[in-house]
């Protein structure tokens, strides 16, 4: 059993959280790590098959994937010797009863005469390898294999040991997403190897939920999601683990909940004729249904003495941010301080140019001549200068300043506010709750939160991911939003049409307007992140793409380039430059994807836009139609046009309604990705949970949620104790293995 570690309150959770260094050797457990993102006994238990073989059933041959590793029950339908010594080879015909495929074996003499015999026609064996093409028909080189006889007994093998171990285990076989380096058998070896030196673990789950609900054991559950006796306790076994992982998630809310609402804030109930009132009625235009509707929302929940929180959501460019401030001047007026947050120095310094210019002289603190009221508002980002650093933080510990605007540089520890009443996170995606509760920590009553994302969040993953969050959601655009025409460049159907890019970019820029161009890498020894399908040549990158344009067809204009491995005071003056115009083109990753407002430029170039996801090209094109011209935005691809990755950009192309979007973007994700950012080689904290396709148990597990919580308010249970354990560390990234 592990080693007793204090953060775990049960011997179950313990040994579910022992790191596989510890148990199967170092060289295993870094190919697990890296190529499987598992890294400990419980994410090794919790990896199912991705389906099972019978020994009693052919599997379909049609469709094969070509260069997919693809697993298939068959029957030797006809075996042939051909080629000549040294280069002997064995054709052997598999069918499904409708369809075939070859297979291939290359050897010496002894070895094709060893394979014939393993290999008699009318046998059914399993096959496994890596789907290749011959002829244009698939085919099958060299593949693992076992014969078996209708009693599911080994007749027949290819020297295959952990392959015929597991099948001689089961009637069923089950088939893991599994890597090169590590075959399904392998990781099926490993999984019986790390069972047995588990022992049997403990019930987590109280006796009478699992009568309520019907759910098998747990201990039961780990044996038959890898050794089942039948499907059915395959199925339950994958319904049980499934249900723990949703019942984990919506437990952690409920604590949150319950937590926050035994917790204190200062009610901001707002002065009338106050710094909001003034504000509001120099306004140069009248805010739109939702921005007042959601307002309100925030001012009623503000009012009270329980703290907010809630999630603000909205399409790009709906508004939010004025939103926010209004609800940040609120604050002030009641006597408190407020705090808005952004993911990067950039975001921060346009987020206190942008308030500092729409409050004008109401920012200009107890300075001769200010209005009565007016506050100070401060920018703090760990790039400032130690002088300006001290001086911000003067002002904030002092309660002068009423507003401040930073990065993750207000969480240090040496910052500390007078009067904090209210914390807004710009893009939550960035900030993980325990950045949250950092800030939470720095005021005697907690703040009120609200939390602020562009990314149009579906309902099953706001219940999911930001179930301790009320959500307000703000749909409309304010007037005078231009439209953005959204365009397919498909490089392998119209390979000129790339030129006729650039000629738009040129026209622009020749009536006073700017353009951004966006490349998946800074330069070339960067890795291709969300890589098609499709075997594509190399990515656009920032350095390479910006100098090729500056000797070719942008010659002449001013082209700059931004990514994030330029320094601050760089990027910002890049930055800078471009919002004054003295930029025509700006070269970048997308590190302008969110925040970034330019309301002249009015052209976008998305390279190579089937390496972004699609929430993440919605955010881009957001960057554009700013200001009062209509904008124009260019996908440009290589995939292939029947390819998912193309479908994708179709999507893209064909409509701006930012919820649809994500409900693609989410479908389209790879498993377990919700929370956002995927972080380099860590576990994640959904691994069975797809969270539109189990909405309903998600919601029901809520349910089950909030009784256990009101059973059991202080976390006696330790069981309980240790499953929000659990789900706050996978979500907070503290995964990374301290060993």
């Amino acid at each position: 059993m592990a080693t007793w570690n204090p953060q775990w309150r049960t011997e179950t959770f313990a040994e579910l959280n022992r790191p596989l260094s510890q148990v199967i050797g170092a060289p295993s457990a870094k190919i697990l790590s890296t190529r499987l993102r598992l890294n400990t006994v419980g994410d090794l238990m919790r990896h199912l098959p991705r389906r099972y073989l019978s020994g009693t059933e052919n599997s379909s041959l049609a469709d094969l994937p070509i260069g997919e590793d693809v697993a298939v029950m068959a029957t030797v339908a006809a075996v042939r010797q051909a080629g000549a010594p040294p280069r002997k080879r064995l054709e052997v015909t598999l069918t499904d009863g409708t369809g075939t495929l070859g297979v291939t074996f290359f050897g010496k003499q002894h070895m094709v005469d060893y394979w014939e015999k393993q290999l008699p026609k009318r046998s059914r064996g399993i096959f496994v390898g890596k789907v290749g093409v011959f002829r244009d028909q698939p085919q099958l080189t060299h593949p693992d294999f076992v014969i078996i006889d209708e009693t599911g007994k080994v007749v027949g093998k290819a020297n295959q040991k952990a392959m015929v171990q597991q099948v001689s285990r089961s009637g069923l076989v089950g088939i893991y997403p599994a890597t090169a380096k590590m075959p399904t058998w392998e990781i099926g070896e490993t999984i019986q190897l790390v069972h047995t030196q588990m022992g049997q673990l403990a019930e987590p789950l109280p006796a009478w939920l699992l009568k309520e609900e019907g759910l098998m054991g747990f201990d039961e559950a780990l044996v038959q999601a890898h050794q089942p006796i039948t499907r059915e306790h395959a199925d339950a076994a994958a319904e049980r683990l499934l249900f723990d992982e949703a019942l984990q998630m919506q437990l952690t809310m409920a604590y949150r909940r319950h937590d926050n609402a035994h917790f204190r804030a200062a009610p901001l109930p707002g002065v009338e004729g106050a710094l909001l009132d003034t504000f509001d009625e120099r306004l140069p235009f009248t805010l739109t249904e939702g921005q007042r509707r959601v307002g309100e929302e925030i001012f009623d929940a503000l009012a009270t003495a329980v703290p907010m929180q809630r999630l603000l959501q909205g399409e790009v460019g709906s508004g939010k941010t004025l939103v926010a401030l209004r609800a940040m001047l609120r604050a002030v007026d009641s006597g408190k301080q407020a705090v808005l947050l952004a993911p990067t120095e950039v975001l921060a310094t346009q987020h206190f140019e942008s308030i500092r210019g729409q409050l004008g002289d109401l920012a200009a603190g107890q300075t001769l001549g200010a209005p009565e009221g007016a506050t100070d508002i401060v920018l703090l980002t760990g790039s400032m200068s130690a002088v300006a650093r001290r001086n911000a933080m003067l002002k904030i510990a002092s309660g002068e300043a009423g507003l401040v605007v930073g990065t993750h540089a207000l969480l240090a520890d040496k910052v500390s506010f007078a009067d904090l009443g209210l914390v807004v996170v710009d893009e939550q995606h960035r900030f993980g709750v325990e950045q949250r509760a950092v800030l939470n920590q720095k005021a005697e009553l907690r703040p009120h939160v609200l939390v602020m994302t562009a990314t149009p969040i579906p309902r099953s993953v706001a219940m999911t991911v930001f179930g301790d969050l009320e959500v307000s959601t703000l749909s409309e655009l304010p007037a005078g939003r231009q439209e953005v025409q959204t365009n397919l460049v498909s490089t392998t159907l119209h390979p000129s049409w790339v030129a006729r890019a650039w000629e738009r970019i040129r026209e622009e820029v020749a009536q006073g307007r700017q353009a951004f161009v966006v490349c998946p890498r800074i330069d070339a020894k960067d890795s291709d992140a969300f890589v098609a399908e499709d075997a594509l040549p190399p990515s656009a990158t920032v350095t390479d793409l910006a100098q090729e344009l500056r000797d070719g067809p942008l010659q002449g204009l001013r082209v700059e380039e931004l990514h994030g491995r330029m320094p601050s005071d760089e990027k910002d003056d890049v930055m800078r430059r471009f919002a004054a115009g003295e930029v025509d083109v700006l070269v970048s990753t997308t590190v302008i994807e969110v925040g970034v407002d330019v309301p002249n430029a009015t052209v976008m170039v998305v390279m190579d836009a089937d390496r972004f996801g699609v929430s993440q090209l919605h955010q881009l094109r957001g960057r554009i139609g700013r200001g009062g011209n209509a904008g124009l935005c260019l996908l440009v691809s290589a995939a292939a046009p029947d390819s998912t990755a193309m479908e994708r950009l179709r999507a893209v192309e064909a409509t701006r309604d930012g919820f649809q979007l994500a409900e693609l973007d989410l479908a389209q994700r790879r498993e377990g990705n919700v929370l956002g950012a995927n972080q380099s080689g860590g576990r994640s904290a959904l691994r069975l949970l797809k969270v539109i396709e189990h909405a309903d148990l998600i919601a029901h597990c809520r349910e089950v949620a909030e009784r256990l919580v009101a059973d059991d308010p202080d976390r006696v249970n330790p069981y309980l104790a240790d499953m929000v354990t659990q789900t706050e560390q996978l979500a907070a990234g503290e995964w990374l293995e301290k060993s």
